[in-house]
């Protein structure tokens, strides 16, 4: 038989009861490697008159397409997803007050959480931030208001926040947990070509790395790599094929 394409993969948390099965996300490519130690008998001759098995490792790896908070949550973080989001404002156009007390407020002021600073629209170069009681080419902020001197007045800046949402998206939290604590999944990877299924179950895994990386002129593709080991039954992995070959 043949499988062409990168399959799906899904995954369940086995460490916690009833867990919410997910889809690793628009899969690009999963490999999967077995691979063992091996300890040669050598007698007087150069080559080993046996070879036996010792240690087995078996790893895999997920390139992703989607951005899951769920599928991050459930295969890697085992932690806990709240409402709402942390968003970004980044070089939102304002304007300098022309008047005193040159204060003005972004468009999300109110639910405003962390400056990341304000330079002007006409150069791109920054203003410095101050405690209080700006000079020119200086600036404060408090509760999301933004003053400046009356040297800036009329102005037009660029300014970056961060700010919250409520009741809309998820936000994860990465807590600092016991050494040793470690969530663990089961997961499906199902493969088909010309009508014929390939599939291989994973009966325990554990998450090792999650890479999150960005590209100019390119798709985010997360990459999850895992470490897959034996359940409670002793069993690591089981592999249905659909031809008898």
């Amino acid at each position: 038989m043949f499988a062409f394409g990168s399959g799906v993969l899904l995954g369940t948390r086995t460490d916690i009861a009833n867990a919410t099965p997910v889809n690793f996300g628009l899969v690009q490519e999963v490999q999967l490697d077995l691979q063992f130690t091996a300890k040669e008998l050598y007698g007087q001759y150069q080559f080993p008159v046996a070879i036996a098995r010792g240690q087995g490792k078996a790893t895999g790896k997920a390139k992703m397409a989607q951005i899951s908070g769920l599928a991050f949550n459930n295969l890697f973080f085992g932690g806990s997803l709240a409402s709402g989001q942390l968003a970004t404002s980044f070089g939102e156009a304002g304007t300098v007050p022309g008047s005193s007390a040159y204060t003005g407020t972004g468009a999300n002021a109110a639910a405003g959480q962390d400056d990341y600073g304000v330079v002007y629209a006409a150069t791109g170069l920054p203003l410095t931030k101050v405690a209080s009681s700006p000079s020119g080419g200086q600036y404060s902020v408090a509760a999301g208001a933004y003053t400046f001197n009356s040297a800036d007045s009329s102005k037009s800046v660029l300014i970056s926040y961060t700010y919250t949402i409520t009741g809309i998206g998820q936000e994860l939290t990465l807590a600092n947990p016991l050494m040793g604590t470690t969530p663990t999944f089961q997961a499906q990877l199902y493969t088909s070509f010309q009508g014929k299924p390939c599939n291989v179950k994973l009966f325990n895994c554990v998450s090792t790395k999650l890479a999150f990386a960005t590209k100019l002129e390119d798709f985010v593709i997360p990459e999850l790599d895992f470490d897959i080991f034996a359940n409670s039954a002793g069993n690591v992995l089981q592999w249905s094929f659909a031809e008898v070959a």
